[in-house]
């Protein structure tokens, strides 16, 4: 057995070669990449993706998971972790062809590149035509992976091993019921004054600001770089390669800083990922992404804009920008005001999960044959009347506002709103482990909040699925009843209305 691992160790430091050049590439072209470079850089990545393929595929690798399957009553709990990890990767890895993968990948690129052109210009037909394509591409895979009750399942495991849309439309339901009523009871009191509007914040002076917070939360830039794009991402190249970046508005400071914070939520979960699993391939990283989420919205609300820490944050914002007419409560609520509106990373903390819910309902219809790309713009244009009451006035803020879809990362948008229930089930927990917890948040005290983290879900890398993990830590499976009574117990005190 112990050649067999020591030539895994040698085929995962070969295809993570690969893997960190075909980051560096989507790096470098969501950043500084000059845009008549979209064709190289867009071969250059399907040719990266065809060599993972390649090597993951290999006869090499399928003895070698061979030689595992003989042994799995001798393997360790890692090892055994580790075999079931390749063998899926391998097994789904095989159902497609290395010119299917590269031609996937070289419309991802292409994808990316239309996406930012289109948003740019407030124009959705440029970016149809790829997109189209990305949708054919991907329900070609849907129909190669297979399902057993609907199509939507296949995307949705790729995120989260074993999620279906059964499970997720009765969880997703009584999130959205909770959450309406709440917004419902809010709509009822007096508006709260937004006192951070109407200010200008010069972008550099964002960046220091977003710097400084960073650094509280225990970014090691020894290992990590932010840079700017048009869409904030986290892009990591293993634990000791770790990138995120930002984009700023100056008319509103809450944008890039906590867009910041939410990145670096991200960061400090691949930067914490322990070297002693390098060696394990596929256990080397994070959880799924609904667990990778959850460290970032939990930075970002359940944290960052939380009472206690907004004391911490008031001086230092105004050191940066004059806010010395806002009091410390005000601009605690107008970091916490409800109110639906068109972008989803610009949400509220409430209403965030329902922007999640239509684009889950949206790729629902697209995967199901329920709509076309046509339609696209309609569909999402009535729904976010339906259920947020506002109207769409152009496609940027509409339906070219994400850049997911740009990659093909259909099904991951659920994540973000299981991020939010995993999360407020972690505060539960923590504020148990840690009784005096405002109290440190009050002082700016990030790193307790990390150490806890680390401790309970970072150290475990990829060890555990989502439900064996929250089980886990907190004792019980999802439930979505900690997240709305946090949601109702936090804004009934900000709005006043009774629970």
């Amino acid at each position: 057995m112990e050649d067999t691992f020591q030539q895994l160790k040698e085929y995962f430091d070969e295809i993570n070669n690969y893997v960190n050049l075909g980051a560096l590439v989507y790096w470098n072209m969501s950043t500084i990449m000059p845009s008549d470079a979209a064709e190289l850089w867009g071969n250059t990545s399907a040719f990266l993706s065809g060599k993972v393929h390649e090597i993951l595929t290999s006869d090499k690798v399928g003895k070698l998971l061979g030689a595992l399957e003989a042994n799995k009553d001798k393997l360790n709990e890692v090892d055994l972790r580790m075999y079931e990890l390749l063998n899926k990767d391998y097994t789904e890895s095989k159902r497609y062809s290395k010119e299917f993968e590269m031609e996937f990948a070289l419309t991802c690129a292409e994808g990316t590149t239309a996406w930012q052109k289109a948003k740019n210009a407030d124009d959705f037909n440029i970016f149809k035509p790829v997109l189209q394509k990305l949708i054919d591409l991907t329900k070609q895979k849907i129909e190669i992976r297979g399902y057993k009750e609907n199509k939507y399942d296949a995307l949705l495991d790729l995120y989260e091993s074993g999620l279906t849309v059964k499970k997720l439309d009765k969880v997703f339901a009584e999130l959205r019921d909770g959450i309406m009523e709440i917004l419902t009871k809010i709509q009822a009191c007096t508006p709260i004054k937004d006192a951070l509007s109407g200010k200008t914040y010069p972008a550099d002076i964002q960046a220091k600001l977003c710097d400084e917070i960073v650094d509280c939360m225990g970014f090691d830039r020894k290992r990590g770089v932010i840079a700017e794009s048009e869409h904030p991402f986290t892009l990591n190249m293993e634990n000791k390669d770790v990138r995120i970046t930002n984009h700023y508005y100056e008319n509103d400071v809450r944008s890039a800083l906590y867009s910041a914070i939410h990145e670096c939520g991200h960061a400090l979960y691949e930067q914490d990922i322990p070297d002693k699993f390098k060696a394990k391939g596929p256990v080397f990283s994070a959880a799924c992404m609904s667990i990778h989420e959850s460290q970032s919205r939990y930075y970002e609300n359940l944290i960052c804009k939380s009472k206690a820490f907004a004391h911490y944050l008031y001086p230092i914002v105004n050191k940066y920008f004059d806010i010395s007419d806002i009091t410390e409560d005000a601009f605690y609520k107008s970091l916490n005001i409800v109110t639906p509106s068109l972008v989803r990373t610009e949400a509220d903390e409430l209403t965030y999960s329902i922007h999640v819910i239509i684009r889950y309902e949206i790729e629902k219809m697209i995967f199901n044959d329920m709509v076309t790309v046509d339609e696209l713009p309609q569909v999402w244009n009535q729904k976010y009347e339906e259920y947020l009451g506002v109207k769409v006035p152009n496609d940027k803020e509409g339906v070219l506002q994400d850049m997911h879809w740009s990659d093909a990362s259909f099904g991951y948008f659920p994540s973000y709103a299981l991020g939010n229930l995993y999360g407020a089930q972690m505060l539960h927990t923590m504020k148990k482990d840690i009784p005096n917890l405002d109290k440190e948040l009050a002082q700016g005290n990030l790193a307790i909040v990390h150490n806890w983290l680390n401790e309970h879900v970072h150290k475990y890398a990829n060890m555990y699925d989502a439900g064996d993990l929250i089980k886990k830590i907190t004792g019980e499976e999802l439930n979505a009843k900690y997240f709305l009574d946090y949601l109702d117990e936090k804004f009934s005190s900000i709005y006043g209305y009774k629970r």
